[in-house]
């Protein structure tokens, strides 16, 4: 065996040594990088499981389907007896709150700190690479469309302008509930169908057909499909690397329901900007013409084609998961205390009469029935958590825990609305709570404590409170003054709300069967 020059062997001793060296000063810098800001702030993180390097709680928490990952998300919370927790997923800090008070020091105290939104695979294909407002992160992009909003597309004078189309829509549910008083009525389908119908007639002044077309019903359930598997803790969201595998089959089913929700608001788009550019048009008569029509301060297009599309599609996610669960569920807790349903009915009587459909200058005075969904926004909401908040800065909240910058915090709905410390009774379903927080004046499906979370607040709060809260309460109202509802004689038990006993978020649908309670003329 041939023997190493000693002259070799230094160099390789020399190496060697200076690799490590230079390692542990990279390492060191890293560490050091890392460390500052925390013994700056001398906090402790909030508590959370035990993590990997690098990919952090990954394997223990994210290689579940979302239900089951939700519930260990409340569950790890309810071991170690805490409203807020911090668990690490790759290099992201992920906080999940169900605290009204820290979720009110990061939504309103420290607004501005949590005003971003995190970079990820299914906010990023939904909003065609970050155009629209809701998910972009903070920014030029984010200020243009959040102003378009506000002054533009939901301003008060834009809402009143858009009333008789809300009105063609509530009249339209009538007539089909009117006309399938015979059968079952899937409540699930009528509902989530009304407010696809409303929005899609602010939108394109186009009157529904009430799901009766292949199109409406498949762009309807796309929307769902979005909702569902948005921010829904798929793997390629917190490591964005392995998006090209598509682990969890995400990225392969939110392509696929964004083709079918958008084709019908592609076509629609292009055919409108060409009817303006043709000279077809000059008046405008609803939301697509509005943002055709946007102009910068040279007289150009405020907005381009792409931005139009997806604000568009944008509007009809926020439109239609929030009203028409709550609907769904108020229904089945009436239909499972038969009493709440009297009294809503006995106030729509009182404030409207039965000679008369209920308009949107009665929802003021409709207090029992917001009672009501609010109750059902604050038990049953449609999703877990809120679209994520990302801090743009280190800081501390609660003056106790430290939140490094890049953090994701995802206050809970469930855990809000359900918190013990705050609800009394908080798995019981009753109205009457929300009565006497509001001392005797109106009812508004808002809580700026943030006791339950069914509209965001804030900077990055939802522009549609207004919007919303009336379609809402038109559903409900208009289905209760119109109709008694009971079971289906051959369904025992309501199935919405047994199912929910299994996984609340994944649940049958409410069928039930409606009987006229006013004049037949008044249907007609």
């Amino acid at each position: 065996m041939m023997k190493i020059p000693n002259l070799l062997l230094m160099v390789i001793s020399n190496n060697t040594t200076l690799f490590f060296i230079i390692l542990t000063i990279f390492i060191s810098i890293i560490l050091k990088k890392w460390n500052t800001s925390v013994r700056n702030y001398n906090k402790p993180f909030p508590p959370g499981p035990k993590s990997w390097p690098i990919i952090g709680c990954l394997p223990q928490i994210f290689l579940k389907n979302k239900h089951a990952l939700i519930n260990r998300i409340h569950r790890i919370m309810e071991e170690m007896n805490t409203e807020i927790a911090c668990i690490r997923v790759g290099n992201y800090h992920v906080i999940p709150v169900t605290s009204p008070e820290l979720a009110c020091e990061f939504l309103k105290s420290q607004d501005s700190v949590f005003s971003s939104r995190p970079i990820c695979m299914s906010a990023n294909l939904i909003s065609n690479n970050y155009i629209a407002s809701v998910f972009l992160p903070i920014g030029d992009q984010w200020m243009k469309m959040r102003r378009i909003l506000a002054s533009h597309v939901l301003s008060p004078t834009t809402f009143q302008w858009l009333s008789c189309k809300r009105d063609e829509e509530a009249d339209n549910l009538l007539r089909f509930v009117y006309n399938n008083q015979c059968i079952s009525i899937n409540l699930r389908k009528v509902t989530r169908c009304y407010c696809g119908n409303v929005i899609r007639n602010m939108i394109f002044s186009k009157k529904s057909s009430f799901g009766s077309t292949i199109e409406e019903e498949e762009q309807v359930d796309a929307l769902f499909t979005l909702l569902e598997y948005l921010h829904s803790f798929g793997v390629s969201d917190y490591l964005p690397w392995l998006s090209v595998f598509d682990l969890d089959g995400h990225k392969a089913i939110i392509k696929k329901a964004y083709a079918k929700a958008t084709k019908y608001i592609d076509i629609e788009v292009d055919k409108r900007i060409q009817i303006w550019k043709d000279g077809n048009k000059t008046l405008e008569e609803d939301i697509l013409d509005v943002l055709i029509m946007l102009k910068d301060t040279n007289g150009n297009p405020l907005m381009n084609v792409k931005e139009i599309k997806a604000q568009v599609l944008e509007l009809m996610l926020a439109s239609v998961d929030n009203p028409s669960n709550a609907v769904e569920w108020t229904l089945a807790e009436m239909l499972n205390q038969p009493k709440l349903m009297q009294k809503a009915i006995e106030e729509l009587n009182t404030v409207v009469g039965i000679n008369r459909w209920v308009q949107e200058s009665d929802l003021s005075r409709l207090n029992y029935v917001k009672a009501c969904i609010k109750e059902a926004f604050r038990l049953h909401p449609f999703m877990a958590f809120n679209v994520p908040h990302v801090s743009v800065s280190d800081t501390i909240v609660g003056e106790k825990y430290f939140i490094p910058k890049w953090s994701i915090v995802i206050l809970s709905r469930l855990g809000l609305g359900r918190n013990s410390r705050v609800w009394e009774e908080p798995l019981k379903f009753k109205p009457e709570r929300h009565l006497k927080m509001e001392d005797d004046g109106e009812v508004v499906l808002t809580d700026s404590n943030l006791r339950l979370l069914s509209f965001s607040i804030g900077r990055r709060g939802c522009p549609a409170v207004k919007l919303g809260s009336t379609i809402t309460t038109m559903l409900l109202a208009r289905l209760l003054q119109g109709f008694t509802w009971d079971l289906p004689s051959n369904s025992p038990c309501n199935d919405l709300i047994e199912s929910s006993k299994i996984n609340h978020f994944s649940t049958l649908p409410l069928l039930a069967q409606a009987k006229p309670r006013l004049a037949n003329a008044m249907y007609i």
